[in-house]
């Protein structure tokens, strides 16, 4: 158990990991931050000191605090507007952003226009961090992942072991089922590892693909398998086709906590994370999904994979992937 982690961001994924993380005692304290309701200066006054006093961190933090006792749990949970509610916090979940969803007209902002909000929440956010608990190994969740996690390195320039971001634990998990379902076996004898970029160029190692130790090639036909692996590339906007409106936020979520406990309970456990690369893979300061070991320093060591020729080329283009994200950060953090 730490004493506090800290959690940026209170939708759909910070609501569960509160609840999730008081519920499994994972920390003394939480403490969730959002800026959320905001105030609209278009709004009469009256309805302006109505958002002044709204509050969905506070409210989330009362709500889980009020059941805390149902489910004997003496963890205190803490929320604010502002990002004091992160002080002193031994680790740090980071899920703020701005979603892309539909404007009133039936557009959708541009991907770019997209990026650019969401580094200047990313800005703030480093900010915060720096303010509040600057020691604090910090997991970001915040999408687009490899984007955020590189404009949280540049502002911060933590340790390497102290900043890394979920991708790999979700996207490997998204594999396991879709296997697991297609070979009509439980989720629990299959293991599976997805690399590179969290996006389109994602790489799903059939390699290292395993139905209860015995390669996936003996259970599933080349056809299955290149629909299942596309389909895993694919699996975040079919959760998002399907709700119609946000995200998947219950599975980051787990995703995030699987990662947070091997920190908590120095496990030493090998997770697919999004960790920054110096060499491995030939890749030098790119943050990356791959498996590493994840212990109480945080990332405490990259293991590298063997890969067939066609995982090689993919990884590589994966690689290029996130490099020109990478390139359009730096350009536009320089316009910000």
């Amino acid at each position: 158990m730490l004493k506090k982690i800290g959690l940026i961001g209170g939708g759909y994924i910070g609501g569960v990991l509160a609840h999730e993380i008081a519920e499994r005692r994972l920390a003394r304290e939480i403490g969730l931050t959002d800026p959320a309701p905001f105030v609209n200066p278009d709004d009469p006054p009256e309805r302006q000191e109505v958002a002044k006093k709204q509050s969905v961190a506070k409210g989330k933090c009362l709500d889980i605090s009020e059941g805390l006792p149902t489910i004997r749990s003496d963890v205190r949970c803490v929320g604010s507007k502002d990002y004091s509610a992160l002080a002193g916090a031994d680790l740090v979940i980071n899920t703020a952003g701005v979603p892309r969803k539909a404007r009133p007209d039936g557009s959708f902002p541009t991907r770019e226009e997209l990026l650019t909000i969401n580094l200047k929440v990313t800005k703030e956010v480093a900010k915060g961090i720096k303010e509040q608990c600057p020691n604090a190994i910090v997991i970001s969740v915040a999408n687009p992942l490899d984007a955020i996690v590189y404009t949280l390195d540049k502002a911060l320039a933590p340790p390497k072991n102290k900043l890394v971001g979920m991708a790999g634990q979700l996207d490997s998990g998204r594999y396991c089922y879709f296997v697991a379902e297609a070979a009509n076996v439980s989720v629990e004898s299959v293991s599976a590892i997805v690399l590179g970029g969290h996006g389109d160029t994602m790489v799903p190692v059939r390699s290292s693909c395993l139905i209860g130790g015995v390669p996936v090639t003996k259970f599933l036909d080349e056809e299955t398998l290149s629909a299942i692996e596309a389909r895993t590339r694919k699996a975040g906007g079919e959760v998002v086709g399907l709700l119609g409106f946000g995200s998947a936020f219950v599975s980051p979520a787990w995703a995030a906590l699987e990662m947070a406990e091997a920190i908590i309970f120095d496990k030493r456990k090998i997770i697919p994370v999004c960790a920054k690369l110096e060499g491995e893979y030939g890749v030098d300061g790119l943050f990356v999904g791959v498996p590493a070991i994840l212990g109480a320093n945080g990332v405490e060591g990259v293991i590298e994979i063997d890969l067939t020729d066609v995982e090689k080329e993919a990884f590589a283009n994966s690689i290029k992937a996130v490099s020109k994200t990478c390139g359009e950060v730096d350009d536009m953090l320089g316009n910000l």
